[in-house]
């Protein structure tokens, strides 16, 4: 089977651009990889991986000849690479959490929005870092959020699909807003209150011992906050608004079930707790249905 593509840029090649050369490489999409990062141990780790053919020594370099480019940089660098790249007829997408931002820069760096132009968010990681943690599997029924524009190039759009179809991914489309809105919700805000907990509790007497005693839902909700800090600034600055808008709304909840602590108003907590539950279990058989019709596709 031919390649899908022909000479595809990594600008970025940490875990997430690292896991999709690996991924490319291994399901044989693209004749050539090239990758650029502003860590030079990154690409020769990359390349000693075989993960990577070349890397290059600017973004202007590694695209201006390919025919696919994957900005896989933190959302706040975003616009500083966009701004070097000599954009023609090459296909870019990206990895950012938060895409109402990575299209309005778009705009202001090129002056319009490229119709081949297909922004990307594969809902799916991990708390470790670097291109030495490549998974080329990391993508494997997860979804893949696509937020093209209006005035997309549709052969650029399928572009896009094609490869994260390819990598064993589920591609999903969707507004850039409705995206952000979501992603608030559903990623950022866990992210924020991972983040509080663990320092509240490290900050705050015999730490050691509180974590000592930690059971295992302690640790699967805390393990994101070992996530890369700067990335999650970033991604809470960048997307502020939508975030403080979930973030007051469950602040409110919060104190109205601190409320029923204090009045020990037991009806009012399993109330709250049995509609908890069963949105939980609701979604639970939803996505495990989902993913097991993306396997059988």
């Amino acid at each position: 089977m031919e390649p899908e593509f022909n000479r595809v840029a990594i600008i970025g090649l940490g875990l997430i651009g690292g896991s999709i050369a690996a991924g490319m490489r291994q399901k044989g999409l693209a004749r050539s990889l090239v990758a650029w990062d502003a860590n030079e141990l990154s690409l020769s780790t990359g390349r000693d991986l075989g993960i990577i053919d070349d890397t290059a020594d600017s973004i202007a370099s590694a695209t201006s000849d390919a025919d696919l480019i994957i900005l896989c940089v933190p959302v706040k660098a975003m616009k500083a690479v966009l701004q070097q790249i000599d954009l023609s007829d090459q296909i870019m997408t990206d990895v950012g959490s938060v895409k109402s931002q990575f299209l309005k820069e778009a705009k202001e760096v090129f002056g319009y929005l490229p119709e081949r132009l297909v922004p990307g968010h594969p809902i799916a990681g991990s708390e470790r870092h670097g291109v030495t943690a490549a998974d080329p599997n990391l993508f494997a029924n997860h979804r893949v959020i696509l937020t093209p524009g209006d005035n997309a190039d549709l052969s650029a759009v399928a572009g896009v699909e094609s490869l994260w179809q390819g990598l064993g991914a589920q591609t999903i489309k969707m507004s850039a807003e409705h995206h952000d809105d979501v992603l608030a919700q559903t990623s950022h805000l866990p992210h924020l209150l991972a983040y509080t907990l663990v320092d509240t509790l490290s900050s705050g007497g015999d730490s050691l011992e509180v974590f000592q005693y930690a059971a295992g839902g302690f640790r699967d909700f805390s393990r994101i906050a070992a996530s890369d800090p700067t990335m999650w600034s970033d991604i809470f600055q960048a997307n502020k608004q939508p975030l403080l808008d979930i973030l007051d709304r469950y602040v409110g909840e919060l104190a109205k079930l601190r409320d029923m602590v204090s009045s020990e108003n037991g009806d009012a907590m399993k109330e709250v707790f049995s509609r908890a539950k069963a949105a939980r279990d609701h979604f639970s058989s939803i996505d495990r249905s989902s993913m097991d019709r993306s396997q059988d596709d």
